[in-house]
């Protein structure tokens, strides 16, 4: 035998080897993706015992129980919860694991946005309110790891101001162009062959798959009416979005795939781009995707391609420093539930207005405490304050009571009545000196007015 043939010979081998040992290590892929297939199907086949387990369905009878809510429409209360199950819990439980389970309509109810347009509520029956919520206790944690790191709404121990850093934090690595995508009508939109195809994948108790089905059918109750729903998932029930998150994380995947910087809460995403057309590129393909593989459509009206400074993300504006805003919008939603609170002709007491002010007010700046620029909330406790200085001389209405009200106040008698007689409007006169003197900003301190700045931590007072 020559060299040569020696070499031919010994390189053969060598390749049969290298491709006999590839064969092994496919073969031992191949049986670990089995082996976890198999393992993840036998936990996913008898769901509906662990859904129906008393430790479970007490659990999710507390949670109810805990978020109240109305009634749906056969108008049983959650304080009738309990004297319902204590009659039907076995005929409840036994329909639940035959997988025969019929959830009720929905009781329909319209919430009016801050857009000017209504959102559709879905109110589920207390009794379907219990079984989503024993239903979404098991399979909250058997989804909830595999989603993606970029998603934040309706998860546990997620937030939306965990959603504005993490945007935060791509805009500061340069990324100011934002790919705004909104999805037009969403839940109502949601296509039920297409959830459910993604839920049995995962999902092999094909009565749950049943019952999840049901709750995706269950009718719409309007003016009386039944109406069939074929699409959609009813904002109102505690599954609804577990379910919306399921649909979308097909959309964060995908957006994983391609190496895109976004965040998601709920049906609002947002993708981080370098440059304009970069983003424009991202939307194109993003609706075209959408479209074919959820069967969803972007609201064109709403989404856009911008610098970030000139979008809103969960109500927050990011500038181009990469600091974080108010956005205008939250600022003038929230200036009309002041200017509502605070009309002159509500005829009730400066405390009552303040006490209602602080009730409405104190939730608002711990969502939005997040921002870095102390100068938006300046302002606006300036303009609170200045609404109620108005609010306070408008009640005093004639020149002696304004005029005695300003001196008790430590204001000059003559700057008190120039106040009391001035034909100005009480608009106007609540920014002269001598009103702001009187009911200055440690004068509305002791009135107990909360204060933007000091409730954010961002100034000490």
């Amino acid at each position: 035998m020559t060299d040569e043939s020696l070499k031919l010979t010994n390189t053969s081998s060598a390749q049969n080897g290298m491709n006999a040992q590839r064969m092994r290590m496919g073969m031992r892929e191949e049986q670990q993706i089995l082996k976890t297939s198999q393992e993840d199907e036998s936990l996913t086949t008898g769901l509906m015992e662990r859904i129906c387990d008393r430790a479970n369905l007490n659990q999710a009878y507390k949670r109810v129980k805990a978020n109240k809510g109305a009634p749906g429409i056969d108008g049983r209360s959650v304080d009738k919860l309990s004297e319902f199950i204590a009659k039907h819990k076995e005929q409840l439980v036994q329909s639940l694991l035959t997988g025969s389970y019929q959830p009720q309509p929905v009781r329909e109810v319209e919430i009016p946005k801050a857009d000017g347009g209504v959102r559709q509520l879905g109110i589920p029956t207390v009794v379907d309110r219990l079984i989503q919520q024993a239903i979404l206790q098991v399979l909250q944690p058997i989804y909830d790891p595999e989603f993606s790191e970029s998603s934040f709404g309706f998860r546990p121990k997620r937030s939306a101001h965990q959603a504005v850093k993490r945007a935060q934090e791509y805009v500061r690595e340069g990324n100011r162009i934002v790919v705004d995508i909104d999805l037009e009508k969403y839940f109502d939109r949601i296509n039920h062959d297409v959830l459910m195809a993604l839920i049995a994948k995962r999902i092999k108790d094909k009565r749950l798959l049943r019952i999840i089905r049901g709750f995706l059918n269950a009718g719409i109750m309007r003016e009386g009416i039944c109406l069939e729903r074929l699409a959609g998932a009813p904002q109102g029930g505690p599954l609804s979005p577990l379910l919306a998150n399921i649909l979308l994380d097909v959309l964060d995947k995908e957006l994983e795939r391609r190496g895109h910087k976004f965040c998601r809460y709920a049906d609002d995403c947002n993708v981080y781009v370098r440059s304009h057309r970069a983003g424009e590129r991202v939307m194109e393909s993003l609706k075209q995707f959408l479209g074919k593989r959820l069967k969803l459509k972007v609201n064109e009206g709403k989404s856009g391609v911008a610098e970030i400074s000139e979008r809103e993300f969960l109500g927050f504006q990011l500038l181009r420093d990469g600091r974080i805003d108010i956005s205008t919008k939250s600022k003038q939603r929230v200036k009309v539930v002041i200017k509502t609170l605070t009309k002159r002709n509500r005829g009730v007491s400066l405390k009552r207005v303040i006490t209602e002010l602080n009730d409405r007010l104190r939730g608002w700046i711990n969502y939005f405490k997040l921002t870095e620029r102390p100068s938006t909330l300046e302002d606006l406790d300036g303009w609170i304050r200045r609404k109620l200085r108005c609010y306070r001389l408008k009640q005093r209405k004639r020149s002696y009571p304004i005029a005695k009200f300003l001196i008790e106040l430590g204001v000059q008698a003559q700057s008190a009545w120039k106040i009391a007689k001035s034909g100005k409007g009480w608009w106007r006169l609540s920014k002269t000196l001598a009103t702001q003197q009187a009911m200055s900003n440690k004068w509305f301190k002791e009135q107990g007015l909360i204060n933007f700045v000091q409730q954010a931590g961002l100034l000490k007072i």
